[in-house]
C-alpha cells in the first residue's frame, strides 16, 4: 500500500513538473512575441551606440546610412537594416568572433536617434512639416506637441492618414475627448509614413442688425445666444423675434430655420438678425 502511494506521488509530482515547464516556456514564448512585435528595426538616418565589453576602443557611435549600413572599427562596412537591436548585437559580436578580433565579444547597442521612421504634419500647427516617431510609443497628441500645438485657427478634430495591416486607414481624433475622458487608448499610436492633417477650425456668420457682424470661428457647444454675444448683441434697430439660420445640409442643399436662444450652432451656420418693424 505505502508503495502505491509513493509510487502516485512520484506520477503526480512529475505531472506538475511538467506543467510547470509548460508554463514557463509558454510564457517566455509569449513574452518573446510581445517583444519582437514591439521592437524597432533599424533603417537609414537611425543613430546607434555600440559598447563591446572590455573593448574601450570598439566604443563608437554610427548612422545608419541610406542603404542601412554602418562602418565600425576592424569590421568595416555592416548592414544592419531592419534589424533590432539583439539582432544587431549578435551580428557585430558574431562578425567580431569569427574575424578573431574578439574571443567572446560582449556587445550592446543602444538607439540614441531614431530617424528612419518619419511622419508628417501638416496644415494648422505651429511648425508643419515632416518628424521622427518611436514607432513603439509615439501618439497622435504627443507628435500635435512636437509641431507647436495647434495654430489659433486650427480645429482640435484632427485626421490621421495612414496604413495598417496593409489596408489604407483614415481616423478623426477628438484631442479634447482624450483629455476629457484621461483615457490613453483613445489617442492613436502613429506608424511610419502617417499623415496627420490638421483642418482650419470652422466658423459661423452673423450678419444684419448686430453690432459686429462678419464671421467668427465656432467653439464647441457655441449657443446662438453665445454668439449673440460675440458679436456684441442685437442693435437698437434689431429684434431677436423672427431670426433666420441658414444651415446646408451634406448634400449642399440649405435649409432656413428659426432657432432658439440654446440651440447649438454647426459649421457654417449664417445668422440673419433683422430689423424691427417697430
Amino acid at each position: 500500500m505505502n508503495d502505491w502511494r509513493m509510487g502516485m506521488q512520484i506520477v503526480f509530482l512529475r505531472f506538475l513538473a511538467g506543467l510547470t515547464l509548460l508554463l514557463m516556456v509558454g510564457t517566455s514564448a509569449f513574452a518573446q512575441t510581445a517583444a519582437n512585435k514591439s521592437e524597432h528595426l533599424l533603417g537609414p538616418g537611425d543613430v546607434i551606440r555600440i559598447t563591446v565589453y572590455q573593448n574601450p576602443d570598439l566604443t563608437s557611435e554610427a548612422r545608419l546610412s541610406e542603404n542601412g549600413s554602418i562602418t565600425f572599427p576592424l569590421l568595416g562596412s555592416i548592414e544592419l537594416n531592419g534589424l533590432g537591436l539583439n539582432a544587431a548585437e549578435q551580428k557585430i559580436g558574431r562578425l567580431l568572433r569569427e574575424g578573431k578580433f574578439v574571443i567572446k565579444p560582449q556587445v550592446a547597442v543602444q538607439l540614441l536617434e531614431i530617424r528612419s521612421a518619419q511622419i508628417s504634419i501638416i496644415g494648422q500647427v505651429g511648425k508643419p512639416g515632416r518628424y521622427p516617431i518611436d514607432t513603439t510609443n509615439s501618439k497622435v497628441s504627443e507628435m500635435i506637441a512636437s509641431a507647436g500645438g495647434i495654430a489659433a485657427t486650427g480645429d482640435d478634430v484632427v485626421t490621421l492618414v495612414g496604413t495598417r495591416s496593409g489596408k489604407p486607414v483614415k481616423i478623426d481624433i477628438d484631442l479634447p475627448a482624450i483629455y476629457e475622458a484621461g483615457d490613453s487608448q483613445l489617442d492613436v499610436r502613429v506608424a511610419n509614413g502617417d499623415i496627420i492633417y490638421v483642418h482650419k477650425a470652422p466658423n459661423f456668420y452673423i450678419y444684419g442688425e448686430v453690432q459686429r457682424p462678419g464671421v467668427y470661428q465656432l467653439e464647441r457647444g457655441t449657443t446662438l445666444l453665445k454668439a449673440l454675444a460675440q458679436s456684441g448683441g442685437v442693435t437698437p434697430r434689431g429684434t431677436e423675434r423672427g431670426m433666420k439660420l441658414h444651415r446646408r445640409d451634406e448634400t449642399g442643399a440649405v435649409t432656413v430655420i428659426e432657432p432658439k436662444m440654446n440651440d447649438v450652432l454647426e459649421a457654417e451656420d449664417i445668422i440673419y438678425i433683422r430689423e424691427s418693424l417697430f
